[in-house]
């Protein structure tokens, strides 16, 4: 009898013991599983945080680049110390213009007029057309509608036009006001078939009162640029 008692406990221990294990296994099962999640959602935080990371540094440097890109266009571009200013009603005077600009190395600004003159305006044999209003009447002073410029740095001005009635277009009257030519040397040239400068640099000087200024000559359109050359370097 005490034989069966001890074989019955020591069963009923065996499987406290097996139950036990059990329970261990069970827990450590767990406890691996948590620590795999854990480690899951930390590499998949990581992941995440990378990514975005990388997509900051990309538009930091995108952003970067674009100011780098701003920085180089928004400067302040550098420009030749010759100017050649024109007024051209036809496009003659803006070839002789052109030619000016070649040779001297110098920037071309055109003076346009905010109306701009159709055929029947530069009709010189009407006597009611608009050029011969304006040139009829020196106090006239048409509107230029191409943008200001500014003449600091200039050192030397060409200032061209065609010659209208023997005189400078009143367009020219209105430059010459606009601005101030102090310490500039300003060149007048025209063209015209036949006509000659007259007293369209005297004019222009007394109403500019700046700058100093040198006598002009008068070109055919079809002036070449040997031509130009020579007279240029008259000037020096």
């Amino acid at each position: 009898m005490k034989r069966i008692l001890s074989i019955i406990m020591m069963a009923a221990l065996l499987l406290t013991s097996l139950a036990a294990c059990g329970n261990n296994a069970k827990a450590e099962m767990k406890e691996a599983q948590a620590v795999t999640e854990g480690e899951k959602e930390t590499a998949e935080n990581t992941d995440t945080a990378g990514s975005e990371s990388v997509s900051a540094d990309t538009e930091a440097s995108s952003d970067t680049s674009s100011n780098d890109t701003d920085s180089e266009s928004g400067g302040t571009t550098a420009h030749s110390d010759v100017l050649v200013a024109y007024f051209s009603a036809t496009g003659t005077t803006k070839g002789v213009a052109e030619k000016i600009a070649a040779i001297t190395g110098g920037d071309l600004y055109e003076i346009l007029p905010a109306e701009p003159y159709s055929d029947a305006d530069l009709n010189w044999n009407d006597r009611n057309s608009r050029s011969t209003k304006e040139q009829n009447d020196k106090s006239v002073r048409p509107e230029i509608g191409s943008e200001d410029i500014s003449l600091e740095g200039y050192t030397t001005v060409y200032l061209g036009f065609p010659i209208w009635w023997g005189e400078e277009p009143r367009i020219l009257d209105t430059f010459v006001e606009k601005y101030s030519f102090e310490g500039i040397t300003v060149v007048p040239f025209c063209t015209s078939s036949s006509s000659g400068i007259g007293r369209s640099g005297p004019n222009m000087e007394a109403l500019a009162g700046s700058g100093n200024w040198l006598d002009g000559k008068r070109f055919g359109g079809n002036v070449s640029e040997a031509d130009l050359q020579s007279w240029i370097e008259s000037l020096k």
